[in-house]
């Protein structure tokens, strides 16, 4: 019986250069959970303030609206693994996504702050397991064209954040508040039909493996403490939850360590020399990501001077340029490899970004900044999709839901460790110069730019060909 549930989704890829139409579909189907959750998190993000007054309440009561979804985000992450082998990835998949679809229509109809609160948290819930399972669904039936598929997927879950400001616009413009999670309800609608009909039944596949207590209640609290801890730490609060964090993680690896596969993540698979290299780069890669995002814009309104409005269209720069890079991922890694695609996407990273070192010590200029800011999302695109589909093609099979975790949990870090760093760097260079002026900035891209040499050390260490593991 597993054999056949196997052979059915095996026949859905190929070992030449093209998919299976079936492959495509499920693909298809996979991909609306991110978009889904990517467009949700822009409208909620921009539309805070207007929701905030709506609901009479304060901006720090506000922002659990989106902390209180991140944190649940980081709890849910290391039960992935352990929920694809005892529910089956179709059905766990139906059920996260009709209760994000729920989750959207009682966050619609919440009358108070305490009422949204409560139904972003169940958002995060379903939220938390939905990501990862757009990845191990791709890898699964991808197999040998992961960087081709990512490529092509990732092309529309980057249009989330491209159509989420005008969307969430119009909508508090023309309707209430509500209808910034009511348009969920047909995209999920659609997407648990479609996946009832099209993605394949694996429930012989399932694996009746005890569940590790211990290692959830070690591993889930210390990644939120964790998160949060560095979160505040760009504000000198959260210590207390920082060193928590810690103290948990370093538990539950002493522990796994010891319980092997019986571990909520198999820590094993970090001694695949492969997918340790290509989980470190993506730890860096998020970390840079999420960086500039936090850096550029504050440099373009703080520092420059630009209305939010302006630095928003300026941003959406970096936006086309990893569209324009996506879709081409996976022709340039068969035909470039791994290694130096991954490494060229870093230098064109560093060299969008001395741009705005420069502009820091001679002034702003727009064409400069936008032409960055187009680099920077090329060689965004082109580091994560061939380190990605490295990762999944060093593991077996087998192993595909544990590799789905362990690379999400370490992805989830990068961002809050690299940006608190960058922010305390921050810190130190507006407290000796006036926050307006530009040349604040400048140790900051400077550190930005040590990063980025950092991660190209780490691309450097990658296979020069994607080498698959086809056992398991």
């Amino acid at each position: 019986m597993k054999e056949r549930a196997m052979q059915e989704i095996n026949k859905t890829s190929s070992t030449d250069d093209r998919l299976d139409a079936r492959a495509w579909k499920i693909i298809g189907v996979v991909i609306l959970a991110p978009f889904m959750t990517q467009l949700d998190s822009t409208v909620v993000n921009v539309s805070l303030s207007t929701i905030k007054d709506d609901l009479h309440s304060t901006i720090s009561a506000a922002q659990w609206i989106i902390s209180g979804y991140l944190l649940t985000l980081a709890l849910m992450l290391p039960l992935n693994a352990w929920l694809v082998d005892r529910f089956g990835a179709k059905r766990l998949y139906i059920y996260c996504f009709s209760s994000f679809t729920f989750a959207s229509f009682l966050c619609g109809a919440a009358h108070t702050m305490h009422a949204l609160i409560g139904a972003r948290i169940l958002q995060g819930v379903a939220g938390g397991i939905l990501v990862p399972m757009t990845q191990f669904m791709m890898a699964r039936v991808a197999g040998k064209q992961m960087a081709r598929v990512m490529g092509y997927a990732g092309a529309p879950i980057l249009l989330a954040p491209l159509l989420g400001p005008p969307l969430a616009g119009a909508i508090l413009k023309h309707a209430g508040w509500p209808w910034l999670f009511y348009i969920n309800l047909p995209v999920g609608f659609l997407a648990v039909v479609l996946a009832a009909i099209i993605i394949p039944h694996d429930e012989t596949m399932l694996k009746r493996r005890a569940f590790d207590m211990p290692g959830f209640l070690m591993l889930s609290p210390g990644l939120s403490c964790l998160l949060y801890g560095f979160e505040q730490a760009s504000h000198h609060e959260g210590a207390s939850f920082l060193i928590l964090g810690i103290l948990l993680l370093g538990s539950f690896l002493w522990r796994a360590r010891r319980a092997k596969e019986k571990a909520l993540i198999d820590i094993e698979l970090f001694k695949i020399r492969t997918f340790f290299v290509a989980t470190a780069t993506q730890f860096l890669s998020n970390g840079i990501m999420y960086c500039g995002q936090f850096l550029v814009p504050l440099y373009l309104i703080s520092g420059v001077g630009l209305s939010p409005s302006d630095a928003g269209w300026v941003l959406s720069a970096m936006g086309i340029g990893m569209l324009c890079t996506f879709p081409l991922m996976g022709e340039l890694t068969d035909k470039f490899g791994c290694r130096s695609v991954a490494s060229a996407g870093v230098f064109i990273n560093l060299v969008g970004t001395v741009p705005f070192l420069w502009m820091s010590y001679n002034g702003y200029s727009a064409p400069l900044a936008i032409a960055g800011l187009f680099l920077r999302g090329v060689g965004q695109g082109a580091t994560g999709i061939p380190t990605i589909a490295a990762a999944y093609a060093s593991v077996p099979k087998s192993k595909l839901s544990f590799a789905t975790t362990s690379l999400n949990i370490v992805q989830r870090l990068g961002g809050p460790i690299l940006t608190t760093a960058l922010a305390v760097v921050v810190s130190f260079s507006v407290s000796s110069d006036a926050v307006s002026s530009s040349h604040s900035f400048q140790m900051p891209f400077l550190a930005l730019i040590i990063f980025q040499l950092l991660i190209l050390g780490t691309t450097m260490l990658l296979p020069k060909r994607i080498i698959h593991h086809d056992s398991g």
